[in-house]
């Protein structure tokens, strides 16, 4: 299925495009992957747009717009930097979605205005040490006390942490039945006494990290509950299926920017006396390239469209993260090696590329795991 975007969408991604290229240049870019820094100026700067509560509802300070104008938002953003587009992306789906979905009356009231804002940022805890592609093994404990619940345990890869002032974790509440029962959801304050972290050293990913959260008797209010008690996984499903939409546009416009830095550098250097973009086995890596950035392209939103219609399904998303992630690491090594050797200095963003891509296919449910969900929904 061709989408086809509506006036006021084209509009709002023209919109989009010029802020990105007004307000967010190469060496800025460059300098928070250098300087491990989060881009705050630029968070607030789309703070002020009205973009982080872009699904907020109008009531509660957003702008109530649907999923398509939220992939529309993260593409663009993830051509001019994929870690801003990441930041965004969770204030969409842990804010904008999961508090707006899920949230009490106070929590809305309370925290979705300060989301679209920009005063509060969120992050999200689900794996653990033991808990990785087995999701709902979950053991980080929470167990009640009073007008409290007491969290114990360990959460491993928690992205954006240290940027972050709210984080939605899932926690162990009951283990009696099966496993996807007794767990609920939590709405956290990072500066909690008792919750200490450490930050993960990795490839790539730089400027909001990664880190591992250590919960030693942290309290957190009963009215932070997010959803209902023991009843989260079901929760966590359709949240972890909007993030594959917001990870997969995110990830489309960063392979577009791979794309174009090497269709401009091929252009450009010559060698045996022409340009190499003229010499065949180049092109085809560039018109291999262009093929992947399209199919993705076509699969963000034909997924966000069905999303906005209620028809989205569980194999959807599973194919548009299969192929959004895995066509991104492909399009980040086929530009690579139409760069040679300047592609593998620090100079080029190539190795950025690289390096980001590698994370599609193995973070927020591996390349295997959505290989696993497709193969089940036809029967196999």
């Amino acid at each position: 299925m061709d989408h086809e975007f509506t006036p006021e969408q084209e509009l709002f991604r023209a919109t989009v495009r010029e802020f990105c290229e007004k307000e967010i240049t190469r060496e800025y870019v460059r300098e928070c992957d250098r300087e491990r820094r989060p881009p705050r100026d630029l968070y607030d700067k789309l703070g002020d747009q009205g973009w982080l509560g872009i699904n907020i509802p109008e009531e509660h300070g957003g702008a109530g717009a649907g999923a398509v104008e939220v992939a529309i938002l993260l593409e663009e953003l993830g051509r001019a930097f994929l870690d801003l587009s990441f930041w965004v992306f969770r204030a969409v789906t842990w804010g904008g979605l999961a508090i707006s979905r899920d949230g009490t009356p106070e929590q809305k009231t309370e925290l979705l205005p300060r989301v679209a804002s920009g005063e509060l940022t969120v992050c999200f805890s689900l794996t653990e040490p033991d808990a990785g592609s087995d999701a709902a093994a979950i053991s980080l404990s929470a167990v009640e006390d009073g007008d409290d619940y007491v969290l114990n345990g360990q959460k491993v890869f928690t992205s954006g942490f240290k940027a972050s002032d709210l984080d939605v974790v899932a926690t162990r509440t009951s283990s009696d039945g099966k496993k996807h029962h007794g767990i609920t959801n939590f709405i956290v304050d990072t500066a909690s006494p008792g919750l200490e972290w450490q930050p993960i050293e990795t490839l790539g990913h730089w400027p909001l990290g990664t880190a591992m959260l250590y919960f030693t008797d942290v309290r957190v209010p009963k009215s932070r509950m997010l959803g209902t008690l023991h009843e989260g996984w079901a929760d966590l499903g359709v949240y972890l299926r909007y993030e594959r939409l917001c990870l997969s546009a995110a990830r489309t416009g960063a392979a577009a920017a791979a794309l174009a830095d090497s269709v401009a550098y091929a252009k450009e250097r010559e060698q045996f006396g022409r340009p190499i973009s003229e010499f065949q086995a180049v092109s085809h890596r560039l018109a291999d390239m262009q093929t992947m950035v399209e199919i993705s392209q076509m699969l963000v939103y034909r997924y966000a469209s069905r999303l906005d219609r209620g028809l989205a399904t569980t194999r959807d998303a599973a194919i548009l993260k299969l192929y959004a992630c895995e066509a991104y690491k492909q399009v980040a090594d086929l530009g690579l090696q139409v760069l040679g050797g300047y592609g593998y200095t620090m100079e080029y963003d190539l190795q950025r590329h690289f390096r980001e891509s590698r994370l599609g296919v193995i973070g927020a449910g591996t390349s295997d795991i959505q290989r696993n969900i497709i193969a089940k929904t036809m029967g196999l």
